[in-house]
């Protein structure tokens, strides 16, 4: 069994970034290494909260409302008591029901009345979110008087929780780095090698190709560290799954699989429930379906056979605590009494409540085999001071270095499963990011430690053309299309790959404040894509037309893009095919089709982000059977890797002057 590669990102002077062999790089002792840490964190917390403060303390409701940060009005419709004695109010957004928001489940949040939301406020945390209702658990053990009287509204506070635990989590390891025992946390930090079994049998998995059985073969191997490298569409998903179905058969211990969102951490619930492992989810998905939903630890504590028993008293204690409200504020002693009789019975019997859900919650942690959460959600009090054998973290590659802190701490080996070549996590502090918070700890370890690391080498979502420049530049010429994908098209004579060059047009951009446009860019894009909806309909119904993504780096673009759908006439029977969405968006996602608007035209050659080419790598990478770049090649080239795409383009017959399209 190969357990050794010899492949590192190297990021050269053109910015383009090239995979392989190469020396290993140390980096600082823990103790400096973690202080780094902690001092870039809190840079980032400090940058974070300034532009919090921006965004709510100059700015009227309805602004704050219009960024998604606030739900008003709201109606209640229920409350209950919950753990702690802290009442769980649920509410519904009733009005501006389509303006999407930034509440999730988990987020401490504010619960106000507009009345005078100066005083008028209580504290808590989004419990649950679904839809246009949440439930909110307030630090408050009954709802106060004011929320009666209407106008009430949820706002997202600063989320000091999800740092003070990542700050936490950097100061343990540091304390625990001085143990030269502590293996795991000295490998992650460069000051020793992982190691690895050798009597790990030759695995038989149909449904692995050659590479991801070598990924879970080394995973199977791996003492402490273990990487897989998953480039786009090569069933990194599939791996992971397989991976940790094989851990647990070997290992016959509980493991824990986290991911930084919560659409990842579904997906892999999902696969790993399909397994036929009992996957217990803990925290809020971030869709509702029935099969998703009955995983997690809300609705198993529902199904167990002691909880009917916790529902019968929690109502009791509904009861008595009503009766108590019923006393007017203007009352003598014996109703004063009464009244405390009345709170302190509810509070007794929540307190038996609390215990029997407790023993349901060990219960089904002690039963689960697989525990997923996200990363900051790993610290979550039912599964706080669990221990593992195994931590998995998928989508490494856009984890904050820090979060990831927080589950490797519980488990004694790591999997770090991503793509280093994609986006990485978006930081807001500029100095945090120049100086290497954006640097994911997978990027760090495959630099580190390219023993650990396997590549999958087999994709199966695109036409070789489409992903061959990719493959050249990012995975060193080794991910190469699946037999089934290689040569797949929308129709017989169709070319996959096509760059229509606006150069020498005069389309110039144009500035939107931090963003960028380009309205005749836009125009041709439209022209192009009604001309090939013409030519698919010959070939497809509405009905089975393919799916057709328009993506931009550019917000603002975003805007253009769709007030020319919108006055498109000829795309109207195929709208609900198309989606128009910025490049970091649509990365996870894929289609038929792919457009990417560049945007970006300037006599100086300026393209501002562009120039992380892994965003073009996650662009690039989204099409199945075509993809389509419009830009301006005398802009774009300024750096080699937009010059070389051109030339790639070129060589396989998809080079056009946008001149032909005018």
């Amino acid at each position: 069994m190969n357990l050794t590669a010899t492949y590192i990102p190297v990021k050269t002077v053109d910015g383009r970034i090239s995979v392989h062999s190469g020396l290993k790089k140390r980096l600082p002792l823990c103790m400096d290494y973690f202080k780094n840490l902690l001092d870039l964190l809190k840079a980032e917390r400090e940058e974070d909260r300034n532009q919090y403060r921006k965004l709510t303390e100059t700015t009227s409701i309805a602004e704050r409302r219009a960024n998604g940060l606030t739900w008003y009005p709201i109606a209640i419709r229920g409350s209950e008591m919950s753990r702690g004695d802290y009442v769980t109010v649920e509410v519904e957004r009733t009005t501006h029901q389509d303006i999407s928001h930034q509440l999730r489940s988990g987020m401490p949040a504010l619960f106000f009345s507009n009345h005078d939301p100066k005083t008028d406020r209580v504290e808590g945390t989004i419990s649950y979110l679904s839809g246009n209702r949440l439930k909110i658990t307030l630090l408050t053990d009954e709802l106060p008087d004011w929320s009666r009287d209407g106008k009430l509204g949820v706002e997202m506070l600063f989320d000091d929780k999800s740092y003070d635990e990542m700050q936490e989590a950097l100061k343990t390891a540091n304390t625990l780095s001085e143990n030269p025992q502590n293996r795991l946390i000295n490998i992650l930090t460069g000051q020793k090698s992982p190691t690895f079994h050798a009597d790990v049998p030759r695995l038989s998995i149909p449904k692995l190709n050659e590479s991801q059985l070598r990924a879970v073969e080394n995973i199977l191997a791996a003492n402490e560290l273990a990487i897989v490298h998953g480039p786009p569409g090569t069933g990194k998903t599939t791996t992971l799954v397989q991976a940790i179905k094989a851990l647990i058969q070997q290992d016959h211990q509980k493991i824990l699989v986290v991911a930084p969102s919560n659409t990842a951490v579904d997906l892999l619930s999902e696969k790993l429930h399909e397994e036929g492992l009992n996957v217990l989810r803990v925290g809020n998905p971030a869709r509702v379906s029935e099969r998703l939903m009955a995983l997690t630890l809300d609705h198993k504590m529902a199904e167990h056979s002691l909880m009917k028993e916790a529902k019968k008293l929690k109502k009791q204690a509904n009861e008595f605590k009503n009766m108590a409200h019923k006393y007017k504020r203007s009352f003598g002693k014996a109703e004063r009494d009464q009244r405390k009789a009345l709170f302190d019975e509810a509070h007794r019997i929540m307190k038996d409540v609390g215990n029997t859900e407790q023993y349901i919650i060990d219960d089904l942690v002690a039963k689960a085999q697989v525990i997923t959460a996200t990363l900051v959600g790993s610290n979550q009090y039912m599964i706080r001071n669990l221990n593992f054998h195994t931590v998995v973290i998928d989508e490494a590659g856009q984890a904050l270095e820090p979060a990831c802190w927080i589950p490797i701490l519980k488990g004694q080996k790591l999997v770090l499963a991503g793509d280093h070549c994609q986006l990485s996590p978006t930081i807001k502090s500029a100095e945090a990011a120049r100086k290497g918070l954006s640097t994911t700890l997978l990027e760090k370890c495959v630099t580190l430690h390219p023993e650990a690391v396997t590549l999958l080498e087999e994709q199966y979502r695109m036409h070789e053309h489409i992903m061959g420049y990719s493959s050249q530049v990012f995975y060193d010429n080794r991910v190469k299309a699946h037999a089934s994908v290689a040569t797949h098209s929308l129709f017989s004579g169709d070319r996959s790959i096509a760059f229509i060059d606006t150069a020498g047009c005069g389309f110039e951009e144009k500035l939107e404040g931090t963003s960028s446009t380009n309205l005749e860019e836009a125009a041709l894009l439209f022209k192009h894509l009604t001309q090939l909806v013409a030519e698919l309909s010959q070939f497809y119904t509405p009905q089975n037309f393919p799916g057709i993504a328009i993506i931009s780096p550019y917000k603002q673009q975003l805007n253009v893009l769709n007030e020319q759908l919108l006055h498109s006439p000829e795309l109207e029977p195929y709208r609900a095919n198309i989606s128009i969405n910025t490049i970091d968006s649509f990365q996870g996602q894929e289609r038929d089709i792919v457009y990417i608007s560049m945007t970006r035209s300037n006599d100086a050659g300026e393209i501002g982000f562009l120039s992380d080419v892994r965003r073009m790598n996650v662009a690039m990478t989204r099409a199945r059977k075509k993809l389509v770049i419009v830009g301006d090649s005398a802009t774009l080239s300024s750096l080699a890797f937009y010059a070389d795409f051109v030339s790639y383009a070129e060589a396989h017959d998809g080079y056009h002057s946008a001149w032909e399209w005018m």
